[in-house]
């Protein structure tokens, strides 16, 4: 898990969208979280592997942006939007475990070959009878 240091994300408070009603156009609750991938103290691995992703959130300079506005206050989106950064630099930090080829064993082969020839052996079964 990447440990995010809190000077390299910046929030900026907007006014969010949708119903709300005069509360939505007084109060700037909702969050801007941008996140520089290049400027950031991440290992480099990952790093290369935010930027080689074709998230919709990162812009063509490497930045990512997030923007919160589920919640009412503030403070809840703020803790949105890092989860939800969070979450993103997660899942970019999984590393897929290369697959090692291996033979079938010896009695896996002989089981396989015996219920091919049962079942061949029922279909001829299936002929038209000879009196």
């Amino acid at each position: 898990m990447a440990q995010l240091h809190p000077d390299d994300v910046t929030f900026t408070a907007i006014r969010a969208q949708g119903a709300g009603g005069q509360n939505v156009n007084k109060v700037s609750s909702a969050i801007h979280l941008r996140f520089d991938i290049r400027a950031s103290r991440l290992p480099d691995s990952l790093k290369e592997k935010l930027l080689a992703s074709s998230d919709q959130r990162i812009n063509k300079d490497g930045v990512i942006i997030i923007k919160a506005q589920q919640y009412r206050t503030q403070e809840q989106n703020r803790h949105d939007a890092l989860q939800r950064l969070q979450a993103m630099l997660d899942a970019a930090n999984i590393t897929i475990k290369a697959r090692k080829a291996t033979k079938p064993t010896w009695g896996s082969q002989q089981r396989r070959l015996a219920g091919k020839c049962n079942r061949g052996s029922i279909k001829a079964m299936r002929g038209k009878v000879d009196y």
